[in-house]
């Protein structure tokens, strides 16, 4: 008896134990629940904004409940016989062979449960595979470690960017001692615009290895693969910021590609369409303007920032695997078209491919990573140079 009672007191340390260190926990980074996002001490599902996440909630709940049915169900039913015919009371084992309305019973009572189950299943995947008459169109491209929108259909197309993890969130992960942040690793320099109540369909594709398109709270999770084109699509029914996070194991900074959506409303969609293309326009430059190495550098010193500094880091001495860029022999390298090709071709599956940045972009990172930290070489890439390297 005094066993007992020390093995439950034991127990109730423990636990008041656990208790006491999240709490602990939770008070050292006093990080909040993120709208959108994951909430502290998260259990279920995101909360929904799309029919489709709610649906796919419904269906969670549905299957768990029908489930608990049934184990207490069969587990009733097998624990009261063992107890109601044990042998310590005189209860002696039939003998019988078989049983024809038994046989029938437990085929057809799981039948019926198997088709409770697919009904609302298959409802549930049909609609989720419904991408027709989708109002806009966008292409999610996953590279190494960020992703690409592409506006290929509807209002916005033409638009293109990257979005890459905040370089502040990035410093904060490298140091080892993040700061208490609600976002933390889920903060990008370009959130996906998209506007509310407008069917968003989404083409997913890769250009190195497989990654996954993943919102929580819209309800979608779709694969990118390289070399294949899926689709998945959503409707957002309330504006505001909602997150998400590559879901396939893609290399060594996978917690390090963030998903933000941002939903607005048709209006701030529109300005904001405007904005894009004012963008667009101004980096459609004339290839064949011919730039000064002071003005190149500068334009190239914030092409390197926003899309460079991630691997390569600021002061160009790259990290673990990555190569650095300061004395680098292909940076030093007097033909200009080595680094050029590297930049539009990619390199050995660790360097993706930047084909997207425009010749003016190119040239100017290139002649910036030339002529900066330990790089002297007072080499200048013109547009013109990355253009006929296209070809």
């Amino acid at each position: 008896m005094m066993k007992n009672i020390f093995k439950t007191l034991a127990s109730l340390l423990l636990a008041a134990s656990a208790w006491a260190g999240s709490v602990a926990f939770t008070a050292a980074f006093a990080v909040n629940d993120l709208p959108g996002g994951p909430a502290v001490r998260q259990l279920n599902l995101h909360p929904p904004v799309t029919k489709i996440a709610e649906g796919v909630a419904w269906l969670h709940w549905f299957m768990l409940i029908l489930c608990a049915v049934i184990f207490v169900a069969v587990f009733s039913v097998m624990f009261y016989s063992i107890w109601k015919h044990r042998k310590s009371v005189g209860h002696k084992a039939a003998t019988f062979h078989e049983s024809a309305t038994v046989e029938v019973i437990w085929t057809i009572v799981p039948f019926i449960i198997v088709i409770l189950m697919a009904l609302p299943a298959t409802k549930m995947v049909v609609a989720m595979k419904d991408t027709s008459n989708a109002d806009i169109t966008i292409k999610a491209t996953g590279y190494q470690w960020k992703w690409g929108y592409d506006y290929i259909k509807g209002e916005g197309e033409g638009i293109g960017f990257l979005s890459t993890l905040d370089p502040v969130q990035r410093e904060m992960s490298n140091s080892g001692k993040p700061e208490p942040t609600d976002d933390y690793l889920l903060k990008v320099d370009n959130p996906l615009v998209v506007p509310v109540d407008r069917k968003i369909r989404i083409i997913t594709t890769s250009n190195d290895v497989i990654h996954a398109f993943m919102v929580p709270s819209f309800g979608i999770k779709q694969d990118a693969i390289p070399g294949f084109v899926r689709d998945t699509w959503f409707r957002a029914e309330k504006i505001g910021d909602y997150h998400g996070q590559c879901a396939e194991l893609c290399g060594k900074e996978h917690a390090y590609m963030p998903i933000h959506v941002k939903v607005v409303s048709a209006e701030d969609y529109s300005k904001w369409v405007a904005v894009e293309q004012k963008k667009l326009a101004a980096k459609l430059d004339d290839p064949s303007k011919v730039w000064t190495l002071e003005d190149i550098s500068k334009r190239g010193e914030k092409v390197y920032a926003a899309n460079c500094a991630v691997c390569h880091q600021a002061n160009g001495k790259g990290a673990g695997p990555i190569k650095p860029l300061d004395g680098s022999a292909v940076v030093l390298n007097a033909d200009k078209t080595k680094q050029i090709n590297v930049l539009l071709n990619g390199q050995n599956n660790a360097m993706p491919a930047w084909k997207q940045l425009s010749d003016t972009d190119i040239a100017a990172v290139i002649t910036y990573t030339k002529n900066n930290w330990s790089n002297k070489t007072g080499q200048l890439v013109q547009p013109a140079d990355v253009l006929a390297a296209r070809k």
